[in-house]
């Protein structure tokens, strides 16, 4: 039985609505809490970083944050976006991805995975490291 599952969308990506749908189906098949999770880069600690304000990363943050409300409420509903827990995280991808789903208890990790170019065989680099280092079940979602 989930009792917890964690999708992880990209908001700039609009195939990652079904990713979004496909996670929300799934949990509500065993009425499990649905946490969606976005990751942005983190400038703080880079050479790049001195090219933007002080304050760029907050404001980033609050803004995919706002922007990630937005999609979810769009997608399945304002309803629905009252009960799901939203977050986002700032660093790698997949490193986030698993710290939130390991903080979190979750069962599931529902996550994207596009059709691969000539450097990618089989899934996205981000997709292939959540499946190989997850601690918990990842259903993946083809565009």
């Amino acid at each position: 039985m989930t009792k917890s599952v964690l999708c992880a969308v990209d908001i700039s990506d609009e195939s990652d609505k079904l990713v979004l749908e496909t996670a929300n189906k799934l949990a509500e098949l065993d009425n499990a809490q649905l946490d969606v999770i976005t990751v942005v880069p983190n400038f703080g600690v880079t050479l790049v970083s001195s090219y933007f304000d002080e304050n760029f990363q907050g404001e980033m943050v609050s803004k995919t944050r706002t922007a990630l409300k937005a999609l979810v409420g769009n997608v399945l509903g304002e309803e629905r976006n009252d009960k799901i827990r939203h977050l986002v995280a700032t660093g790698s991808i997949y490193e986030e991805i698993l710290e939130a789903a390991n903080q979190a208890g979750t069962d599931l990790i529902v996550i994207g995975a596009h059709k691969p170019d000539l450097k990618e065989f089989l899934l996205g680099p981000n997709a292939a490291r959540v499946v190989r280092h997850s601690q918990c079940s990842v259903y993946v979602v083809r565009d």
